[in-house]
């Protein structure tokens, strides 16, 4: 008798567990599916689980979202696609919630399964469910049935073709603006499934509906379209049929279609080619770069460098470039930035003379911007500006606004230079850098943002690598141990985790003659603090120095701080006795 009502158990609890009032165990029972599935067997997850799935009218969006994605997997559980149709009630039902989420996982989950049925499956079970969610009386409904149509449209009839085609040009007449929406998002994919010889007669004429409609939030997704049916169309299709409309949308009476326009712009130009890119985008684009709207003007000057690299440079100079200088002053500091993270990848386009000539005095204006992301923009690509113009005229015009940056009021900035200075350094070589940035190093490490502070130490080990450790010596080391008898903790903190970080890039000699005599005696300190990070940097120092040097004086400096008063000092000394411990164990 167990026997029997054995696999009756799972479909039991499934059933208790969807109809309790906790939704925690309404969700672990959705999310389980698959292994009741597989405890039923593939004949009755068909019979008995999607039937009741299907009934399930759980209102709870959490729990059918869950559902949904559940069954887009869920093919192998009942039998295989030739049994793929079985899942198609449940989904459809979902397709027509309220909640959008849920709908969209519903139709991606149906898409998932449209796209592994059988032919005459798809004809007699997909493609009816298309068709009733289309002609559904509740929008969300015809929303959901929008995102059908590309699967639902290969390999049918030419009959059904045509109804299919007849009626998604009705969806992009829809009353409700929502339906219109869905239909513009999803004609692109829609149109890459229909025949060459319907796109020009019926999906033009369905875009064309979607771009003259009087809702922008139908007419900037329209845009969006533009790029994918440029692809599809023939190039002198493209050219009279989708670049009229780039060009009305970049004047839009909206400023989201205009604003949609700019962030599409370099696909746009993809579209439609060079040629008219050059005689018709520009003008347009100019428009963008100045137009009333703040939004508009950042989404275009973002896409700056992308569109110069389909111009030719003298182009740019002539049309781009005064724009440019007019953004570089604008009264958004949005803009600025926007235009900041991309003018310098205008340099390797415009060449050496017309950087030097045009851009460098707008990189000198953005670098003294008020607004601390503009400067942080600029600091971040300079070493695109540094491989056209070369370091020399680099470190004439720029490197003092760089110097100036370094103390700025903003730690952000502060930060982006510290991390930018290895790089300027290998770039400028030991004798510039010594002049000029070598004194800043040390003062980051006393700076009053614990950030600065470490990433000034992390620095101090980078220039190490960079120049090695004969020149560390003699710039870096004694300074580093100058400040091990500062009066100020945090110094003295900060001294220490440079010498931990320094070691491994200096070598045994120096750590052993240099670095260790000093963390010996600061183990002698009076704050806590200090004395488990020199139990920690002691810790580290175990594989650098020689074995002779851990037992005569690492081992005897962390005996003397395990019998600390302080309990985390004795904690981290007793820590690093057991990794020497272990360490000798090893090598025996």
């Amino acid at each position: 008798m167990a026997m029997v009502d054995e696999p009756l158990y799972p479909i039991a609890v499934l059933i208790d567990e969807l109809k309790n009032d906790d939704i925690q165990l309404r969700l672990n029972s959705i999310r389980r599916l698959s292994t009741i599935a597989r405890a039923l067997g593939e004949e009755r997850t068909r019979k008995e689980l999607i039937p009741f799935l299907s009934e399930n009218s759980d209102d709870d969006d959490e729990v059918l979202l869950a559902m949904a994605g559940e069954l887009g997997v869920f093919i192998p559980f009942v039998g295989g696609v030739e049994h793929a149709h079985v899942l198609l009630p449940p989904l459809e039902s979902l397709c027509t919630v309220e909640e959008t989420c849920v709908r969209e996982k519903a139709v991606d989950s149906l898409c998932k399964i449209g796209s592994q049925m059988r032919g005459s499956d798809l004809v007699d079970s997909f493609v009816p469910l298309v068709k009733r969610l289309a002609a559904g009386e509740w929008f969300a409904a015809r929303v959901s049935a929008c995102g059908l149509f590309h699967v639902a449209y290969q390999g049918c009839t030419d009959v059904l073709k045509t109804e299919l085609r007849s009626t998604y040009s009705q969806l992009c007449q829809d009353d409700m603006p929502m339906v219109r929406r869905a239909a513009a998002t999803n004609l692109g994919k829609f149109a890459a499934t229909v025949e060459s010889s319907y796109l020009n007669a019926e999906i033009m004429t369905m875009f064309d509906d979607l771009t003259k409609d009087e809702q922008d939030s139908v007419r900037l997704l329209a845009v969006e379209g533009c790029a994918a049916l440029g692809k599809l169309l023939e190039p002198q299709d493209c050219v009279a049929r989708i670049l009229p409309v780039i060009v009305n949308f970049s004047q839009d009476k909206s400023w989201r279609v205009r604003y949609m326009v700019a962030n599409q712009l370099y696909e746009l130009c993809e579209a439609v080619g060079p040629d008219c890119t050059r005689t018709d985008l520009v003008p347009a684009y100019v428009r963008l770069l100045r137009d009333n709207e703040a939004e508009v003007r950042i989404a275009a000057a973002g896409k700056v460098t992308k569109f110069c690299q389909l111009l030719n440079p003298e182009l740019s100079i002539q049309h781009i470039l005064p724009c440019v200088k007019e953004l570089s002053t604008d009264s958004s500091q949005h803009v600025r930035s926007a235009l900041a993270s991309v003018i310098m990848g205008m340099a390797p386009i415009l060449g050496k003379d017309s950087t030097i000539e045009h851009l460098l005095p707008i990189f000198l204006s953005l670098l003294k911007d008020e607004f601390p992301d503009v400067r942080l923009n600029i600091i971040s690509k300079l070493d695109q500006v540094n491989q056209v113009i070369g370091i020399d005229l680099l470190s004439q015009s720029l490197l003092p606004a760089i110097v100036e940056l370094a103390e700025d009021r903003h730690w952000r900035v502060r930060l982006a230079i510290i991390e930018y200075v290895p790089l300027l350094a290998s770039q400028l070589g030991i004798g510039f850098f010594d002049d000029k940035l070598g004194a800043l190093c040390m003062q980051w490490l006393q700076d009053k943002v614990y950030s600065i502070r470490e990433a000034g130490a992390n620095n101090l080990k980078r220039l190490a690598e960079e120049f090695g450790p004969e020149w560390a010596m003699q710039h870096l080391v004694p300074q580093v141990l100058e400040m091990v008898k500062n009066p100020h903790y945090l110094h003295r903190m900060m001294a220490l985790r440079a010498i931990s970080l320094m070691a491994p890039v200096m070598g045994s000699e120096i750590t052993c003659s240099k670095f260790l005599p000093v963390v010996v005696e600061a183990s002698k300190d009076r704050v806590p603090n200090i004395k488990f990070n020199v139990a920690k940097l002691l810790q580290s120092l175990i594989p650098i120095v020689d074995q002779s040097v851990v037992d005569k004086t690492i081992r005897q400096c962390l005996v003397d701080l395990s019998e600390d008063p302080d309990v985390d000092v004795r904690y981290f000394a007793n820590q690093a006795l057991h990794s020497i411990d272990g360490a000798a164990v090893a090598q025996s």
